[in-house]
Formats: C-alpha cells, structure tokens, sequence
C-alpha cells in the first residue's frame, strides 16, 4: 500500500510532465501533426486524467472525470460538424494505451511497485481509455444523425418547390432521390401548401428522378389520391421507363391519371382543352 501512495503521488505531482511526454510520444509515433491549441487541449485533458488516475487508485471509487467525459464528446462531436471520419480520432487509442503502459510500467518499477499493482493501474487506465472511446463515438453518432436530419429537411424543401404557373396551375419538380423521408416530407409539408394555392391542376414532373422502388411508388401514389379529393387533378410528366415500370410492380393503376412526355406537352394540352 505505501508503494501504491508513492506512485498516486508521484502521478499528483508530475501530472504535467507526464501528459506532455504522452501527447508527444503518441503524435510521433502516429507522425501526426494537430494544431497547437488541440495539443494543449490534450495536455490539460491527461492533466486531469493522470490527476484522477491518481488519487483514485488509492480510494475504492471508480468514478469517470467529469474533464474526460467533456474532453471525448467535444472530440466527436467537432468530427462530426466538420464531415471526418469518426476513425481518425479512434485510430489514436492503440498508441495511446501502448505509451501509457509504458510510462506507468516505468514508474511501477522505480517505485517498487509489485506486479499486482503494476496490473492494477494498467487496468484502470484502460478501462478509462474504453469509456473515453465509447463517449467519442456515442458524440460522434448523435451529432452525425442530428445533421444527418437537418440535411434531409434541407433537401427536401429545395427538392420539392412548388411552382405556380398561373391562376389554379402549378409545377412540383422533383429531384434527386425520393426516399420515405421526402415522400411524407411532401405528404406533410408540400401537399397543404399545394391546398393553400387553391389549384385545380398540378403537374408532378418526374423529370429529375432516375429511380423509386415499389413502396415510394405507392406512397406517391396516394399523395395523389389525397389531391384528387381536395379538388386537384394531379397531371405526371417526365416517367421514365424504369420509374414506369415500378410502377406497375406495384399494382398501380395509373390509367386516371393524366401522363405526358415532358411539362411542355402538359401546358399545351391544358391551353387546348380550355379553348
């Protein structure tokens, strides 16, 4: 017990000194290069680290610094607003376990520490290390699936613009993907502004879509339903031949349902039947 108090105390006081000395030791061994403020942000953390390490070996509680638990989300987090990948923060754990074995073998030894203890600290550094990693990634995943969702939205409302072309006639483009996020998307945000434009016609150009499987087929497919009961005739423009043939996969039937080549044809055939 007295060797194990020399060692906590050893780590208390050089607490400093031995973070530089892993910070460097792990960024050479990496040969990686951070800006100087993450390097002193990784100082300070294994300040703390080393600080806790040693005060907790010589008390029963096994609790996580308060320091570290921040230091890792904000790691996570600041790779998933800048678009990285979540590996190149994880990739430096091996090295660093290795340089802290290393380091906390070398002051087992000059303080006469037995195997036992030597085993015990090199345990608690890596269960610390493991709860580092898991809230990295857990700050990682939340913020990912966060932007994740604002993307969508975002993309969802350029990709579905309603354009009015005059009075009860308007043009909803559709572009890029449809997945089950802009289907009920246009479900629950487009179809009300189409209702509010009091349209007697819309013509949905598919144009811009190069693929839809047998379920956004159908979901499609009742937005038109929908439409049709609050008085709007939907006009499709712009099928593909792949996108048609899904349609058929899917048991639609598309024969009430007003179909030309491109918008052109569309307009000019509205223009003659209201001559």
């Amino acid at each position: 017990m007295a060797s194990m108090s020399k060692v906590a105390d050893y780590l208390n006081k050089n607490a400093k000194f031995l973070s530089v000395e892993i910070v460097e030791a792990v960024l050479q061994k990496m040969n990686l290069q951070i800006p100087d403020w993450e390097k002193e942000q990784a100082v300070n953390m294994y300040i703390d680290f080393i600080g806790f390490l040693g005060k907790s070996i010589i008390s029963e509680k096994e609790t996580m610094p308060k320091e570290l638990i921040t230091w890792s989300k904000q790691n996570g987090e600041r790779e998933a607003s800048s678009g990285g990948k979540i590996s190149e923060i994880i990739v430096r754990y091996p090295p660093t376990r290795m340089i802290f074995t290393e380091i906390i073998t070398r002051i087992s030894l000059e303080n006469r520490l037995s195997i036992e203890g030597t085993a015990f600290l090199i345990k608690r550094v890596n269960a610390m290390l493991d709860i580092s990693i898991n809230e990295t990634l857990f700050a990682f995943e939340r913020l990912s699936e966060q932007l994740k969702q604002e993307t969508q939205k975002e993309m969802a409302e350029l990709s579905a613009p309603v354009v009015p072309i005059q009075d009860g006639l308007a043009v909803l483009p559709l572009i890029g993907t449809i997945d089950s996020y802009r289907a009920a998307y246009i479900l629950e945000k487009v179809v009300p502004k189409i209702a509010d434009f009091q349209l007697n016609y819309l013509i949905a150009d598919f144009s811009g879509i190069f693929t839809i499987d047998t379920e956004i087929a159908q979901y499609l497919y009742n937005i038109e339903n929908i439409l049709r009961l609050l008085g709007v005739q939907t006009i499709v423009t712009g099928l593909r031949p792949e996108i048609a043939q899904t349609i058929v996969k899917a048991g639609i039937d598309m024969s009430p349902i007003m179909t030309f080549a491109h918008v052109k044809q569309a307009l000019e055939s509205l223009k003659a039947k209201s001559v």
